[in-house]
């Protein structure tokens, strides 16, 4: 079940383009691409890389053992990541640190094309990871590439048996396209990343002020501000000839705080900042009354009553809808969710078929560094299987056009279309980047609270519902389960029909079938809004953003969350500022 969480990642620095295939002679002869000009040196690391994975291109299964194929297929995936993070709470300093590591992801397909070790339930066999010195020391880095090599071919073999005994004893499948597209060689090579800069003692200050001002608001029982400076390079090379560096920069700061009801019910606020480098973060200014907001907007859920289920007219603030159509909408048209025996394939059968209203259109861009003035999260400029990023025009005018692609062929799709994304260690599937809606019906965002309104007394309801902000949600694809989603709320408000002041609820959860509830839009507001985070699903947690209008929809349900157990604390929070310690016992 893929899930909606906060996290940032780097925003991929520009790389150079049409570069020449470099060291194509190091690899055995069907492998190397043509090259377009004269070759050009690699960097150090890339020459290992290349150097070590032809060696294993021409030497494994044959080694005389009539049971061992060679692979097919081999390629490199190196993460070089360099990340400060420092970490506040209630005024003081929880966590200050450093870090540098190297991690390679092997990949090995053994078989062909048609059928190979990843086949079906096995795409994680293709895998393999494991951590490599920090230096370009040659022989070290290429002793570590040989024992990772050596395990991810072994690891490939066991399950390319078990994919040729299962073809033999189960039935027919669905969808019998191949295991692994064929895709062009990609070369290009970057500046690595820059170390980031932070000022550790001028930052560790600021986020103990951040952290300081929730001292403020007695009932708030845990808060964190978390920054973290983030600069990646990543090196990849593969048996077709691909040749990429690429750099990536992020920087993000998180403010959380979380506060319990009368009741048990555990209440949260968040809210994230990220940019490219931490020089385009937020003023202290700014971040402070943001803070200041979050502890007042705990206070008020705190007092607020619970929600009781609805089913009616409600409006999707701009934020809120992009997470809603990440959740609902976004990973039902990845590709991989089109095949498989378990994955309830919601629109596999509704290309070229209306699946929203005909006023609505859905692309995914992650060549997009920007939305306005914003950030966006989910950019890059190759995937995690070096193909190149491209936009990809999902829905057209409420019309299913393609589905988001990794190098996992489904029927009628053959191809990537540079949306394969995973973690590092995991397998990449079909991923969202930048996910981006877009209306040719709008109205002014205070013109969708009179529609609002008004339709709630079209349905004889006392109210319809404002969901100002929104944290997170999972989606159900598999066939096995109801084909459901839940988004969890963080702001709702009732909006009254007899002119009542607007009054805020806790506890509502989102529900519904994606179907239904997306073609129950009726309208958008004109003015689209960000959300920066992480997804996480089977190829792991991976950055992305999406941009919605604000939405009014006809008809959403709503359902209580679940209340907790435990009762808010007994022993009252100590007074920011008493110093004073308890008379010491005397000792018989």
């Amino acid at each position: 079940m893929p899930n909606f969480s906060l996290r940032a990642r780097s925003l991929p620095i520009s790389v150079s383009a049409g570069l020449a295939l470099l060291c194509a002679a190091a690899l055995p002869s069907a492998l190397a691409q043509k090259p377009a000009a004269p070759a050009q040196k690699l960097p150090p690391l890339v020459e290992t890389m290349t150097g070590e994975l032809s060696r294993a291109m021409t030497s494994l299964g044959k080694q005389g053992d009539d049971k061992q194929l060679p692979p097919y297929f081999l390629s490199y995936s190196v993460a070089d990541a360099n990340q400060v993070e420092l970490d506040a709470q209630f005024g003081a300093l929880v966590n200050s640190s450093s870090n540098r590591e190297r991690v390679v992801d092997v990949q090995i397909r053994v078989g062909d094309p048609k059928l190979d070790n990843t086949h079906n339930t096995h795409r994680a066999s293709a895998i393999y990871s494991a951590a490599l010195p920090l230096t370009d020391d040659h022989t070290a880095t290429a002793r570590a590439l040989w024992a990772a090599t050596n395990s991810g071919y072994g690891r490939a073999m066991d399950s390319f048996l078990q994919v040729k005994t299962e073809a033999q004893v189960r039935a027919k499948e669905e969808d019998n396209s191949g295991d692994f597209s064929t895709e062009p060689a990609q070369v290009s090579i970057a500046k690595p990343a820059p170390t980031p800069v932070v000022d550790r003692a001028a930052w560790e200050a600021r986020i103990r002020s951040l952290s300081r001002v929730f001292r403020e608001f007695p009932d708030v029982l845990q808060n964190s501000v978390q920054l973290s400076a983030t600069s990646e390079t990543d090196y990849f090379v593969s048996s077709e000839g691909s040749r990429l560096v690429t750099a990536h920069q992020s920087a993000r700061l998180v403010i959380v705080a979380v506060t319990r009801a009368e009741d048990g019910m555990d209440l949260f606020r968040d809210q994230t900042f990220e940019a490219e480098t931490i020089d385009g973060l937020p003023s202290q200014k700014e971040l402070e009354a943001t803070a200041r907001e979050l502890g007042k907007s705990l206070a008020a859920l705190r007092a607020a009553p619970l929600t009781e289920p609805f089913n009616g007219p409600a409006i999707l603030s701009g934020r809120a809808a992009a997470v809603f159509f990440h959740e609902v909408l976004g990973h039902r048209l990845e590709g991989q969710r089109q095949r498989g025996d378990e994955e309830g394939q919601t629109f596999t059968k509704e290309i070229n078929k209306p699946v929203l209203p005909d006023f609505l259109s859905v692309s995914d861009d992650p060549t997009l560094a920007k939305f306005g003035k914003t950030w966006l999260s989910g950019t890059y400029d190759f995937d995690d299987e070096g193909q190149k990023a491209r936009r990809v025009d999902l829905i057209q005018d409420g019309i299913l056009k393609t589905f988001l692609m990794s190098r996992l062929p489904i029927a009628s799709f053959a191809n990537s279309n540079g949306h394969g994304r995973g973690e590092t260690g995991r397998m990449p599937n079909g991923r969202q980047g930048n996910l981006i809606v877009s209306s040719k019906h709008t109205v002014a965002d205070s013109e969708l609270r009179r529609l609002l309104i008004e339709e709630a007394k079209k349905q004889n309801k006392p109210y319809g519902l404002y969901f100002e902000d929104i944290s997170s949600g999972f989606a159900v694809t598999t066939r096995n389960s109801p084909q459901a989603f839940q988004v969890i709320p963080l702001v709702v408000y009732r909006i009254y029909t007899d002119g009542r002041p607007d009054e805020l609820v806790r506890g509502v959860a989102l529900v519904g079938t994606p179907l239904a509830a997306m073609k129950r839009i009726a309208v958008t507001g004109d003015t689209p809004e960000v959300f920066n985070g992480i997804c996480g699903a089977e190829s792991g947690s991976v950055p992305v953003s999406a941009v919605a209008p604000a939405m009014l929809l006809t008809e959403m349900e709503t359902q209580r969350q679940p209340s907790g157990t435990e009762r808010p604390p007994i022993l009252p929070a100590p007074k920011d500022g008493d110093t004073s310690a308890p008379a010491a016992g005397k000792v018989n």
